[in-house]
């Protein structure tokens, strides 16, 4: 009635009367429950006057009997929240409240409401609270002293945090509220199982620092209380108080610390020095680069102790001599200390390089051996960095600038080490070093590059010579004139030179020469440099007739993929790399296909799979980033290449005949491989990009795939028919392509020839479908669940899940812009896993297996979570697959139930017996990957109940003494770590 208007809340008031004036305090309770109840509902309605009765009506009652109470606390919850509140009402509300409620004595919900009215008044009514000065802070502090429940602790941290950052007054009750907040610290609270609540011991650490790390007020107690959990035995009190300190310096300034730095840093000193935990440790240090800084932002007066040298000048007492220390003991902890000081402001860096970059630069002098001078050099490392922080400085202000020459020294004495792990540290060291803006003078970069070049080529340790390239690579972009006028000439050089070496070392100096090349092309200006002299060294090899041609192309096309990579991202390079490289490596292949004569002539090498495979992710990384108009300005020349033949935007275009990759014929079988660089190209589009001519171009895509004998060139025009059709948009057009590709698969899949050829097709169309959520996709899909019942088919249509569940690496991937919704993969286990189930029951003994097959790829491509809830339905099948005899359903079982033992060991553990017997069995396997899996399952049964696993104990470890003796390291490795684990069990402490 009262929210429809025909009563009024003073209505409703006066007809409870016999209740509310009652003599029985239970009576009374129903009727104010009542009225509280139909308040929390109709407040927004509520009238001026009405609410004003109201209050005045409920604050008597405060003083009602206690039965009363929490419905009357009920009710003023919902006055608190009309906005028609009288001024001075919300004063009065919590001045009763104070006086009149002992808060501590109700019950946790009531205890809630009190925090409820209180924090909504605060949010509406703050000027008014203010006007209570401290006399409000003071009754919300007993109001708060005393209460236990997480819930309303909660509430009352936010409440104190509001009171400071509102800038209520806290009168002289600093001290009071301070001890009503930090008895809580540090936090022990461990949430109930199966809490409906979900709070976490860590929502109440966070909320109460947050609360003492809220006013520089709290200092002079907080800081006593921080050191003395500092050095208490307890590791969660430590780390709750170095977070907590580590939160107040960013409020708190000199005067607020000044008592309590030695004391502090003692602490801080002693738990690096001693500690055994990394977190203690990492804690401490971030405390520490906090005081540091909140030292270097406080403001001087002309009158006062500059603290932060006083405490500089502590920490290098403590430290600094410990690096000098023969032993070399205590020199990383005292390098950590030290340097999370120096990373606090460029104060504070200038101070501790001035004092101990000298000393490390010595040291590495002094010691001799190459591991004591990767230490040394490794914590010099560590000062440079720190450099970085401060981009350029000033000469004058710099120590770095004045150490010059000893540093470059140090650095390049440690690139000319045998140690291979010093010259890892030095090459580290070097790439800092460059990035500091006019450290390294003309003369050091030319040095630099030598010693780059040196190390990337000559090196025997394969490490140094791939960090070199990675050091080259990061400097490029920063040195790029010294880097394409000094080191691309040089590697060129020794690329192109004919040296009377071994064929092994002449080839592997070929293969550096060709990495450097492609880690140096990190700036524009050097791709221009770089990409002329890889593709120049492409068409050497091209015209060469050395059986190892095939190799040395398939490196230089892997050497054009990185720099096609390191060009993305910009425009200018990309667009250089694509019109350079794609043209010609197209040329080449069109060339070499329109050799007639089926001897191996020059050139015959680029037309093997091996190559072609390797030049497919060059032609795509040169196209995915093109923006849509270079494109569509790339696509009109590509795609008439292969429909029409056209081939004048090609370099050096004079050929003996003409280009007609989807013509007939056996002498143009070699043109009909290069569908597989159209592949690259087209798939790689950017999906607003349209491509001429492209239901001609579907056509004869479908066409080759169904009717090549080549499987290499089947495969690949299948793959790029798919890519075609997972971006072509919905249709008209798009339904008559499928049509029609339907059209041509069926009879080919029902009898005849290329059976195989029309299976392909099925799997890349149908990928491309699911991948979107195209409504033909299921039809499709059974048909390929209908083939595993074929004993010719069946094997590769179950080998075909996989397929449609991977990532692809060349097409239908979100990288070349195919449309991949993101849950395909639960989609398709929901459709299609009930129906391989099914299949599974109702098929004959000879092609059960192609079922197991299917089912354990689509479960081992699944996200793990939604396996873990599917597993009970799904264990007693994936049990059964391992008694398969075949080996690729092994194994997918195998590696399908391993994270499962980790991750829901409960379930897992109701078919142990079964398990067990399983997995000793397969170590005996004839297949190695399949004896490595299984042991590695036997290992992950450890996380299995130990009770569950004890009778089981003797029977394992038994069984396991077999593949000890494995012919297979790799199986006796896996063996040794499973029965150890098994040996452990139920050991104390496990």
């Amino acid at each position: 009635g009262v929210k429809d208007g025909t009563w009024t809340v003073l209505q409703l008031v006066e007809a409870l009367g016999f209740c509310l004036e009652n003599t029985d305090p239970r009576m009374r309770g129903r009727g104010i429950q009542l009225l509280s109840q139909v308040l929390l509902q109709c407040y927004s309605l509520l009238q001026e006057k009405e609410v004003l009765h109201l209050v005045l009506f409920y604050e008597s009652r405060l003083q009602d009997h206690h039965l009363v109470i929490p419905s009357v606390l009920q009710g003023l919850r919902a006055l608190s929240m009309c906005e028609v509140l009288s001024p001075g009402l919300a004063v009065s509300v919590l001045k009763a409240i104070f006086q009149e409620v002992h808060v501590q004595s109700l019950l946790q919900l009531d205890r809630h409401t009190v925090y409820s009215i209180i924090t909504n008044f605060m949010s509406t009514r703050e000027e008014e609270l203010k006007g209570l000065g401290a006399n409000f802070t003071f009754g919300f502090i007993q109001v708060m002293d005393g209460e236990k429940d997480p819930r309303n602790l909660l509430v009352a941290f936010q409440i104190v945090r509001d009171l400071i950052a509102k800038d209520y007054d806290l009168g002289p009750f600093v001290e009071e509220l301070f001890e009503v907040t930090s008895c809580y610290f540090p936090v022990d609270f461990t949430p109930p199982p199966n809490d409906p609540h979900g709070i976490q011991r860590e929502d109440l650490i966070l909320s109460l620092r947050a609360v003492l790390a809220s006013t520089p007020q709290f200092a002079e107690f907080l800081l006593p209380l921080l050191i003395e959990k500092l050095d208490s035995e307890l590791q969660s009190a430590k780390l709750d108080s170095l977070q907590t300190l580590t939160a107040c310096c960013a409020i708190y300034g000199q005067k607020e610390l000044q008592e309590f730095l030695p004391s502090l840093w003692s602490s801080l000193r002693r738990e690096v020095f001693q500690t055994a935990s990394e977190k203690i440790e990492t804690e401490c240090l971030a405390a520490l680069h906090a005081l540091s800084a909140c030292l270097s932002r406080s403001v001087l007066s002309s009158d006062s102790e500059d603290l932060l040298d006083s405490f500089l000048s502590s920490i290098l007492q403590d430290c600094r001599h410990h690096l000098c220390e023969p032993d070399m003991k205590l020199v990383w902890p005292s390098a950590k200390l030290l340097q999370a000081a120096a990373g606090a402001s460029l104060r504070t860096y200038h101070c501790i390089t001035h004092s101990v970059l000298p000393l490390l630069l010595e040291q590495y002098t002094k010691h001799t051996q190459s591991s004591q001078r990767r230490t040394i050099l490794e914590m010099l490392l560590g000062f440079l960095e720190l450099q970085q922080k401060w981009g350029h400085v000033e000469e004058d202000e710099s120590v770095l600038l004045s150490l010059q020459a000893p540093v470059c020294s140090v650095v390049f004495s440690a690139l000319m080490d045998p140690s291979v792990q010093l010259q890892l540290v030095g090459i580290k060291t070097l790439t800092v070093l460059g990035s500091l803006q006019g450290f390294l003078s003309s003369s050091d970069l030319e040095l630099v590059v030598d010693h780059l070049i040196r190390l990337a080529l000559h090196e025997e340790d394969s490490q140094s010579s791939e960090a070199a390239m990675e050091a080259a690579g990061s400097l490029a972009p920063t040195y790029p004139k010294v880097f394409s006028g000094r080191m691309v000439p040089r590697l060129e050089e020794e690329l192109q030179s004919e040296r009377e070496e071994s064929y092994h070392s002449h080839h592997s100096m070929q293969q550096r020469c060709l990495q450097a090349l492609a880690a140096v092309s990190t700036h524009t200006s050097i791709v221009r440099e770089t990409v002329p002299v890889l593709l120049q060294y492409l068409q050497k090899v091209q015209k060469g007739t050395e059986a190892r041609n095939t190799q040395d192309m398939v490196f230089v096309c892997q050497s054009l993929h990185r720099v096609a990579l390191q060009c993305q991202q910009d425009a200018e390079g990309c667009w250089y790399f694509h019109q350079t490289v794609v043209p010609c490596l197209l040329a080449m292949a069109v060339q070499a296909a329109m050799q007639e004569s089926t001897h191996r002539l020059p050139g015959k090498a680029l037309l093997e799979e091996e190559v072609l495979a390797a030049m497919i992710p060059v032609i795509s990384a040169a196209t995915t980033h093109l923006s849509p108009e270079l494109a569509a300005q790339s696509v009109s020349h590509v795609v008439p290449l292969f429909l029409d033949g056209e081939v004048s935007f090609l370099p050096q275009n004079s050929f003996p005949c003409s280009f007609q990759p989807f013509g007939d014929g056996e002498c143009l079988e070699a043109q009909r491989r290069l569908v597989a660089l159209l592949m690259a190209f087209v798939c790689s589009l950017p999906r607003n990009v349209a491509i001429p001519q492209q239901e001609w171009l579907l056509r004869e895509l479908l066409a080759l795939s169904c009717s090549c004998n080549c499987p290499f060139t089947a495969t690949t025009a299948a793959k790029c028919f798919a890519g075609l059709v997972n971006k072509h948009p919905a249709g008209q057009q798009l339904d008559e392509i499928l049509q029609l590709a339907m059209n041509r698969m069926e009879p080919s899949l029902a009898e005849g020839p290329r059976r195989t050829q029309a299976l392909t097709l099925l799997l890349w169309v149908t990928k491309a479908l699911v991948l979107r959520y195209h409504p033909l996709s299921s039809c499709l899909t059974d048909k390929l669940l209908g083939l595993l019942g074929d004993t010719e088919l069946g094997p590769a249509a179950a080998d075909g899940f996989s397929l449609l569940m991977a990532e692809s690496p060349d097409v239908l991937h979100k990288g070349c812009h195919a449309d991949v919704r993101i849950m395909f993969r639960q989609r398709f286990f929901t459709d299609n896993v009930p129906k391989l189930v099914q299949g599974f029951h109702g098929a004959g003994p000879d092609v059960k297996a192609n079922y197991l097959k299917g089912l354990s790829h689509v479960l081992n491509h699944l996200p793990k979570p939604v396996l873990v809830t599917e597993l009970p339905t799904l264990l007693s099948l994936l049990l059964e697959a391992l008694s398969c005899s075949d080996r690729v359903v092994q194994l997918s079982t195998l590696s399908c139930l391993h994270p499962l033992l980790l991750e829901a060991p409960q379930v897992m553990s109701l078919h142990v017996d079964t398990l067990v017997t399983k997995f000793l069995d397969l170590t005996s396997s004839p297949t190695m990957a399949v004896r490595i899996a299984a042991l590695r399952c036997a290992h992950a049964l450890t996380s299995l109940p130990t009770t569950v696993l004890l009778p089981y104990k003797g029977r394992v470890i038994r069984a396991l003494a077999k593949p000890l003796d494995d012919k297979k390291r790799l199986v006796r490795k896996e063996a040794v770590a499973a029965r150890g684990e098994w040996f452990l069990l139920g050991s104390p402490g496990r």
